[in-house]
């Protein structure tokens, strides 16, 4: 008889799927893992032991890896998931790469992790709604490596359930209802491709340069290991045409992957477009509660905007830092000991001397000032200072450099909202908050708006969210961002909103 798998052979399978597949999975879904062990462990009829030394050294096509890739790679999903990311697919992508595309030429996309194949299908659907044919025009290519999810996918019959999402008149042109299944006419069946590919296998055949214009790759990712999901973002990277368009799942992003796309906002969704040429001493604190708690028309630091509360903060101080100005570390007869040195314009900025560092920092050189710190850090003292105008234009400059700088999307919603521009300034934090979705104070500037414009749902979902996040969140991060404010400061804001909203956090 053969035993149960013991804990060292459980981790040493979990390190064998992260090899052989990219997969990770934490502490969470050890249940799941151990239960896949036990079962093709028993149809083995090897011991534990022998059975990873096979899986370990078998060839990628080996059954016994096909038969995991079946019970590890089980994914939910359904027709026009998340439309608007297939809006935005078929108003902008793929128009904009027929047009890029020589005349007659077809657009080629990928389906990756396309699962039981409703994603591919939907883009089928969707390019032949637009009077393309699904030969000539536009081609889909779907990729999985779950081989009975594909099997089903090539059959292209669904559920009632898989359909869920899908407006009564497509159900209509592209489906016919057969008993309890609904069947995918055979011209859209013809409009799909599929294939088994392991995206964790760098397969050179396949992942040709420039072989796809849109590739959607969505709830994907987050299933890999760090050092997997970005050679999977390298692989995709090489597929796509320049100025082609990359669409990842709602929580996922390419920040901290990928420097070679720029980040698009459309349709209330986030999506990628490839670069055309991309290749591959103690410091005094202020007090923790300096706002009035009562109840006003304005925020609760007495002001209209998160720009003015930072001022108001800085003022109150000022005659503290002009004191201590003669004893500061960073002057010696007059002149700053340190050019360059990043860290004291962050101690003065510590200190909430926005001025004197932004002196400081006019004072490096050109090669120092741009780099992508400096520029952040200058464009947050001017906006501390009210120089709004001109913030705007270093958080231009620097997202000319890095389109995916959380903090340049952040600085430039402060402003927007310094403008009066509140719809721009949610634009701005949104996409903040998505490329970094542990960055706190774009959530408590949507708090702060929402309570504002009466949004009362928003306001309560945001600054519960900011709470949550500023408890974990960097200490390095706070200095910039938190305008002077800690982080027990800013929870406390955020809770002081929310109890003026009858809620309690």
């Amino acid at each position: 008889m053969i035993g149960s798998p013991d804990p060292s052979d459980l981790a040493r399978f979990r390190v064998a799927i992260a090899r052989r597949f990219g997969l990770q999975f934490d502490d969470s879904r050890t249940i799941l893992l151990t239960d896949v062990l036990e079962r093709r462990v028993a149809a083995s009829g090897i011991p534990a032991e022998g059975y990873l030394e096979r899986m370990e050294s078998a060839p990628s096509g080996l059954h016994e890896l096909r038969e995991l890739a079946r019970e590890l790679t089980v994914g939910e999903t359904y027709f026009f998931r998340h439309f608007d990311q297939f809006r935005a697919f078929a108003e902008v992508a793929l128009p904009d790469r027929l047009s890029s595309r020589a005349i007659g030429g077809q657009a080629r996309i990928l389906s990756a992790g396309c699962s039981t194949g409703e994603e591919a299908y939907s883009l089928a659907i969707l390019a032949r709604e637009r009077g393309l044919d699904g030969g000539r025009d536009v081609h889909v290519h779907a990729i999985d490596i779950n081989p009975a999810a594909l099997e089903k996918a090539s059959r292209g019959r669904y559920a009632s359930w898989s359909l869920r999402e899908t407006p009564p008149d497509l159900q209509r042109r592209w489906f016919v209802e057969r008993g309890r299944e609904f069947h995918l006419v055979d011209p859209m069946r013809a409009a799909v491709t599929f294939e088994e590919q392991n995206l964790a296998s760098d397969d050179s055949t396949f992942w040709q340069p420039g072989r796809f214009d849109i590739v959607f790759c969505r709830n994907v990712i987050m299933y890999f290991t760090p050092e997997n999901a970005a050679r999977v973002i390298e692989r995709l990277t090489r597929v796509l045409a320049a100025g082609g368009y990359l669409f990842l799942g709602h929580a996922e992003t390419l920040r901290g992957l990928s420097h070679d796309f720029h980040l698009r906002h459309t349709h209330g969704s986030f999506y990628y477009q490839r670069k055309e040429g991309a290749t591959q001493a103690p410091v005094p604190t202020v007090s923790p509660l300096i706002w009035d708690m009562g109840s006003r028309t304005t925020d609760s630091y007495g002001v209209n905007t998160w720009v003015e509360t930072i001022q108001r903060a800085a003022d109150r101080i000022q005659t503290l830092a002009d004191d201590g100005a003669r004893h500061d570390p960073t002057r010696a007869n007059g002149e700053r000991e340190t050019r360059g040195d990043i860290g004291v314009a962050f101690e003065l900025l510590k200190k909430e001397r926005f001025g004197e560092a932004l002196e400081l920092l006019g004072t490096f050189s050109s090669a120092s000032m741009r780099e992508p710190e400096h520029m952040l850090l200058r464009a947050v003292l001017l906006a501390h200072r009210g120089n709004l105008e001109q913030a705007e234009q270093v958080c231009s400059e620097l997202l000319e450099e890095d389109d995916l700088s959380a903090g340049a999307h952040y600085v430039l919603a402060l402003c927007a909202e310094g403008h009066g521009d509140t719809k721009n300034a949610v634009d701005h934090d949104q996409t903040a908050a998505y490329l970094e979705p542990a960055f706190a104070m774009p959530r408590v500037h949507l708090g702060l708006m929402a309570r504002r414009a009466g949004d009362l749902a928003t306001a309560e979902r945001e600054l519960g969210v900011a709470i949550s996040l500023l408890e974990r969140e960097e200490s390095s991060r706070l200095l910039l961002f938190g305008g002077g404010f800690g982080r027990e400061s800013l929870m406390a804001l955020c809770r002081a909103e929310l109890a003026r909203l009858g809620t309690k956090s």
